[in-house]
């Protein structure tokens, strides 16, 4: 389940805000000057040029995609995942891998059920290990052409930005006759520097280092998950399966764990007396 992360739009708004009071506190009445149209046409346009030149169309309509996942995370709780393959585990033992098809009805995530159907399925567990890991290998490389593309902007961005400035220059220098304008010419120059800075420091590379850590923090918890399903499809004992599994918990998520079973002893046997 994926829930809004207000981090990014927060941290992205918070940069903008506070780069706008600093020009507001110190250019005063001249702080409209930070704005020049032809500036932002040089940095966008010759930004989705070289995206363009740099890659396929198939890859530059993901980006709206790769975008919006910057703006979300997921709530998976690595606790409740510990859980959900103890009930897996303990049923299987109880009933035979056969009644967790039963199970599925209740489980959103597909990687979860595939590795259930093949546990089902009486595949061995080296086979099972190849096939996720082999899903998780792919949904990495598509994650990487994707984030490319981000991590590819923040690269054209400043190198636009540059390129303005000299086109600038190059104006400025055909004035030098007229000494009154060569202050204005050189600010409208460095505006474009400034514009792609900007774009790559606050928008692009710390979007393409957040779509980095988002995979690798999935890719870890798909390893639990494989972990989870050869466990089940072994037959481990499921105290032995909740021991390993609990592993991959921070000591923070291991005492959170601990305290929510106990609250659930507690409940359980509160139950029970006044039955």
């Amino acid at each position: 389940m994926k829930k809004r992360d207000l981090l990014t739009p927060i941290g992205i708004t918070l940069g903008f805000i506070m780069i706008m009071i600093a020009i507001i506190a110190k250019g005063g009445d001249n702080a409209a000057s930070f704005m020049d149209v032809s500036s932002i046409f040089i940095v966008i346009g010759g930004l989705i040029a070289s995206l363009l030149i740099n890659f396929k169309m198939d890859h530059i309509k993901l980006t709206g995609k790769v975008l919006k996942e910057a703006f979300h995370k997921n709530d998976q709780r690595l606790s409740e995942l510990i859980t959900l393959f103890i009930r897996l585990s303990e049923r299987a033992r109880r009933e035979g891998l056969l009644a967790l098809e039963n199970e599925l009805e209740d489980v959103d995530d597909p990687f979860i059920r595939k590795g259930i159907l093949l546990a089902v399925d009486g595949t061995e567990p080296e086979v099972i290990n190849d096939i996720m890991n082999a899903e998780i290998t792919a949904m990495e490389e598509r994650h990487y052409q994707g984030r490319s593309i981000i991590e590819k902007a923040g690269e054209y961005a400043p190198a636009w930005g540059m390129i303005g400035t000299l086109v600038g220059l190059v104006l400025m220098l055909n004035t030098l006759e007229d000494p009154a304008t060569l202050g204005p010419s050189m600010a409208v120059a460095l505006l474009t520097t400034l514009y792609g800075t900007v774009l790559a420091n606050l928008v692009f590379i710390p979007m393409a280092s957040k779509l980095e850590s988002k995979t690798e923090e999935e890719v870890f918890v798909k390893q639990i998950i494989i972990e989870g399903v050869i466990g089940v499809q072994s037959g481990q004992n499921p105290r032995i399966l909740e021991e390993k599994l609990s592993a991959f918990l921070s000591n923070e998520d291991q005492q959170k764990a601990e305290e929510e079973n106990l609250e659930k002893a507690s409940f359980v046997e509160e139950s029970t007396n006044e039955a």
